[in-house]
């Protein structure tokens, strides 16, 4: 469907530019037609003329945006190869040196350690990837139930302690409810979840050997929920805030190189609280400054507060 519409696009402005060849021709007969009636002449000139102007611009604009959507995509294809490429390099090597040789038990323990380490990882690749796919699809994810928020986003943060062998200290969490009700949301679980991993994934990556991350769940009043996940890291530069959340966009400071991705996780974030009626951003003060990126759902009151 994508493919099909971008050819589409392509057509029209393929269109659009053999238009304006031939309405620069029209322009030149016309000129000559029309010579022996000045007043006209200018009239339509003018018109003509800045019809054609128009239409390169939008034709010139159309030419930047592929060229960087050409671009990004590339960006995206080496990181989503090199994602898969390197995990399953990695089993690979396990299995044939446990299929070769006789390993002490503890040391076979070791690799299977491993190999389903990596086969998280390429779960992680392909699910961001799925998800991606999803997020433009207004159709998907419209299953809504209540949800604890609160609890999904310590549930995270376990996960995310888990996979990153982060004391808990580390990671700290703070919420603040109205009455102590608790904070609830009406939506996707699943794609709830998924968006605050990545943020909280995100927030550990990029603040670098010094992990010192806070989570905070409020309630701003009574209709809104926001959760606001802030790190010590890199920070990003101002005019890349907005940047952050589009498809394959991704920000790599020299000393961050190291850090692999596929530019996807803030990009589902936003499309995630979006279609759950929200909003997602990001705040830094440059970088170096750290950051802080902000999710707001909508507040909705929970059946046992109803019943209470």
């Amino acid at each position: 469907m994508r493919i099909s519409s971008r050819r589409g696009t392509i057509v029209f402005f393929i269109i659009l530019g053999i238009g304006l060849v031939a309405l620069a021709v029209a322009l030149n007969v016309g000129w000559i037609i029309l010579n022996w009636r000045e007043g006209v002449l200018l009239f339509f000139g003018i018109i003509f003329f800045a019809l054609l102007i128009a239409g390169m611009v939008v034709n010139t604009i159309f030419l930047v945006r592929e060229v960087r959507r050409s671009e990004q995509h590339d960006s995206f294809i080496n990181a989503v190869t090199h994602e898969l490429k390197t995990p399953v390099a990695s089993i690979r090597l396990h299995l044939e040196t446990l299929q070769r040789r006789e390993l002490p038990e503890a040391r076979k323990q070791e690799f299977y350690r491993l190999m389903l380490k990596d086969t998280d990882r390429l779960t992680d690749t392909v699910e961001q990837v799925l998800r991606a796919g999803r997020a433009g699809d207004k159709k998907a994810g419209k299953e809504r139930v209540d949800v604890d928020f609160g609890q999904l986003v310590r549930d995270c943060m376990d996960a995310t302690r888990a996979r990153y062998h982060l004391q808990p200290e580390l990671l700290r969490y703070e919420e603040v409810a109205a009455n102590g009700s608790g904070v609830y949301v009406r939506g996707s679980q699943e794609d709830l979840r998924m968006a605050v991993s990545n943020v909280l994934d995100n927030a550990v990556k990029y603040s670098g050997e010094s992990v010192d991350v806070r989570v905070r769940l409020e309630t701003k009043d009574a209709k809104r929920v926001v959760l606001s996940v802030q790190d010590h890291g890199v920070g990003i530069p101002q005019d890349d805030l907005k940047r952050v959340f589009r498809r394959f966009y991704r920000v790599m400071p020299r000393s961050m190189a190291h850090v692999k991705g596929t530019g996807l996780g803030l990009f589902i974030v936003k499309a995630i609280a979006k279609k759950h009626g929200g909003t997602a951003f990001a705040l830094s003060e440059g970088e170096g400054q750290g950051t802080t990126v902000v999710i707001e759902l909508p507040k909705i009151v929970s059946r046992e507060a109803e019943q209470a």
